[in-house]
């Protein structure tokens, strides 16, 4: 199992558009966010948003049963209908564009304690 943590910013105005969309995927489109997480391996994803002084973010956290790379690569290349739905949504809320990042935003550890 892989851990992927990422923070994507929310794009000035567009707080309550990114609230939509997580209705959208919570309610009518479901089960075609089950089947998407499915075909890329993720087998959890939590969303939270954080509200900062000058700016959002969304911050996704991931958990996949492969590499990350090979769920990014997957993601980047998907001509799937809803990824390209997805997608479209994910740069328009965020400025980022999944098919030249994938993973979203360059995110760097910096800290991994692990109490086992």
């Amino acid at each position: 199992m892989s851990l992927m943590v990422r923070g994507f910013p929310v794009l000035p105005g567009q707080e309550d558009a990114a609230r939509q969309f997580v209705a959208e995927l919570t309610g009518p489109r479901q089960h075609e966010v089950s089947d998407f997480f499915r075909r890329f391996g993720i087998c959890r994803e939590s969303w939270h948003l954080q509200h900062l002084p000058h700016a959002a973010l969304i911050i996704v956290v991931s958990e996949l049963t492969d590499k990350p790379e090979v769920a990014a690569r997957d993601y980047a290349e998907s001509q799937h209908p809803f990824d390209r739905w997805f997608k479209s949504q994910v740069c328009q809320l965020c400025g980022v564009d999944p098919d030249e990042a994938p993973l979203g935003p360059l995110t760097e550890t910096s800290l991994n304690w692990d109490g086992r």
